[in-house]
Order: structure tokens, then sequence, then C-alpha cells
């Protein structure tokens, strides 16, 4: 609320002020990111990515069928081509035997989600990447904070993006943030934000004036949101603990009760250190997985699923290819569901929602 307050009382609402540079030093302090950007939404970050990766109707990006919308909307809205793959089962993320087999000379980037803040498994991505000269786009939507075996997710690609949006660990209603390393992307990225002006150069008295320099949008996001995600970010350490006593009450509580049920609950691999952005457990058919839904509604208890899978979504089948049937994306899509994880959860309410979970027999 002060943070708010100092906005309303001051004459500075719009972008980069006080409260930009504030929150946009703190999330390189979380990430370790040399650059990062403050933007409107991780959608527009995703676009910002692609702008500054030139995509065009010649070219194809790889991007995991489980995915949220805005990871292929960012390459549709280029005209390029988006190359719907597989996904691994273990973890929801892309499949990096899957994005070898689709690369083509038309490739210009691999697109990877960390799905529930569990990083994907990078080092044969980066192999990838490397070897045929091609981008690698990190969609960090669920990931702030996470790790693939010490390294920041985010950071690890050619660029990252991050989400604020209202659902997420820290938000400001709506917001993200572009992460780079590379010093000649970031001072595009600066004038493509901003419209496609040189106008955080004039503010920092670098130039006697602003003019057009490039292709971009407006991308920056208002001061009154900067000033909610500033102290969010202050309150950042606070709000994982919480988050992380209901993972790890769900993780404790519920493995026996899963093995004999044939339920897999989530798991995160020993190199990776995950963000406790979602807990999902993967029901053995579809239909369990509706019934357990219903199940849980009955008791009070509301647990989603999840994303539909891209490549057999109307807009995937118009601006995307799929080359092998995504058929664990499928099949992760019909199984999954979330339970609820909110940092202010009781021990009372999780007492609630483990009983119930554990009263469903498939």
């Amino acid at each position: 609320m002060a943070n708010l307050e100092a906005v309303l009382g001051s004459d500075h609402s719009h972008g980069d002020g006080q409260f930009t540079k504030s929150a946009t030093d703190k999330l390189r302090a979380i990430t370790g990111a040399p650059h990062a950007l403050l933007t409107t939404s991780c959608t527009h970050a995703l676009e910002l990515a692609a702008l500054l990766l030139e995509l065009g109707p010649a070219d194809e990006v790889i991007v995991p069928s489980f995915a949220f919308t805005s990871a292929a909307t960012s390459v549709a809205l280029r005209g390029a081509t988006c190359v719907f793959v597989d996904i691994d089962t273990e973890s929801g993320n892309i499949d990096p035997a899957a994005a070898s087999d689709a690369i083509t000379a038309h490739t210009k980037a691999i697109l990877v989600m960390h799905y529930g803040g569990v990083g994907a498994d990078m080092e044969p991505l980066l192999a990838l990447a490397n070897h045929h000269g091609i981008a690698l786009i990190e969609d960090n939507a669920h990931g702030l904070g996470g790790s693939w075996r010490g390294r920041q997710l985010g950071t690890i690609g050619t660029m990252g993006t991050q989400s604020f949006h209202d659902t997420k660990n820290l938000h400001c209603g709506e917001g993200g943030a572009l992460l780079l390393s590379d010093e000649i992307l970031m001072a595009r990225a600066e004038i493509m934000r901003e419209k496609g002006t040189d106008r955080a150069r004039f503010l920092r008295g670098q130039v006697d004036k602003y003019s057009w320099q490039d292709v971009g949008s407006s991308y920056l996001p208002s001061e009154l949101n900067a000033a909610v995600l500033d102290a969010q970010l202050d309150e950042f350490a606070t709000i994982q603990r919480a988050r992380h006593r209901v993972w790890d009450t769900y993780a404790q509580r519920l493995p026996e009760w899963a093995l004999g049920q044939d339920v897999r609950p989530m798991t995160v691999p020993e190199d990776r250190a995950h963000t406790a952005h979602l807990f999902y457990l993967r029901m053995p058919t579809e239909d369990s997985r509706d019934r357990m839904i219903a199940h849980l509604a009955a008791h009070g208890v509301v647990a989603p699923f999840h994303y539909v899978p891209l490549d057999s979504s109307p807009a995937g089948l118009k601006y995307g290819r799929t080359p092998v049937p995504c058929t664990r994306s499928a099949q992760f899509s019909a199984t999954i569901l979330r339970l609820p994880l909110y940092p202010m959860l009781t021990a009372e309410q999780l007492d609630r929602v483990v009983d119930a979970v554990t009263a469903f027999r498939v």
C-alpha cells in the first residue's frame, strides 16, 4: 500500500520510474541475470523475444505441445511456424530427443517451458542449440527462483521470460519480464520495449532527444504495477517458504496412498530445485482423473486439470505442424490434476485436502 500511495502521490505513474528500477534490481538479484526488463506480461516478454530473433514466415520454432498458448502465439504473430513436439511424462517438460528429431534447416529456436517450476533437461537442449546455432528460449513463467544444476532457470538459454500474472508465486496483477545476458540483445530489447524508440537512453541523459529507432511495441508496465511487484519481491523468501510448506506436505503424505492406486504424484529430479508453483497428481486414466475432480469438489476442494495440448487445438492446427503425434502430451493432459497450493493454506485446510484425496479409490 505504501508503494502505491507513493506512486499516486507523485507525478510519475507511467513506466520507468523508481519502482520499475527497484523491482528490476531485485529481480536481477534473485535470478543472477545480467539484464532484466520488466514487461506488461510474460506473453509480451515472449513476443519481445520473437522480435529480437527476427522471426519470419520462413522460420520454424520448436515448441512443446504441453505448454501455455503464449509460447505458440509469440511465434505465430511473427508469421513463423510452430513445430510441436512431445514431452517427457516424468516432468511435463519438452523431450530433448523429440526436439532433436524436429530440427530442420528452417529451425530458428527451441522454446522450453519449465513446467511447474521444475527445470527441463537442459544439457541436451543446450547441446542441440549450440550444435545447430539456434536460440534457446526459456519460458520460465512457473520457475522464478528454481534452478538446474545450480543455475537459475530463465538465465541458462539465449533469453528467458518471467510471469507476474496473479496465478504466479509473485504477481502484480499482470506483468512479466525478459531476462538477457547478451549486451547487444539487451540494447535492442530496450528500444523495442519502448515503442521502438531510444527513450530509455534519453531518460538516462545519453542522448539529447529520442526518436524512432526500430520496430517495437508498448511493453513497459506502469509504475503502479511495478510498485506492487516491488513489494512482492521484498516478500519473495517468505512466500516461497510458505509455498514449500504446502508442497512438502503433499509430497510427504500422499505417496503411500498413490502407490496403492497407481497414481503418480509430482516428483523433482535431484539435480533441480523447484519453486513449489504447483503440485499435481497423474491419475491412471482420464476417467479416473475426472472422477477424482468430482470427488474432491464434493468435499469442497477445487482441483483443476491443466493445458489442452497445443498441437490438437484449433489455432495449433492452423499455425503449426506436428511431425510426430504428441501422444505423451495428450496422455499427460488427460490424466493430470492440480491440488490447491497457496501460501496461506492452514494446517487444517491441508488436512482436509489430504483426507479427501486419500479417501478416493481408483
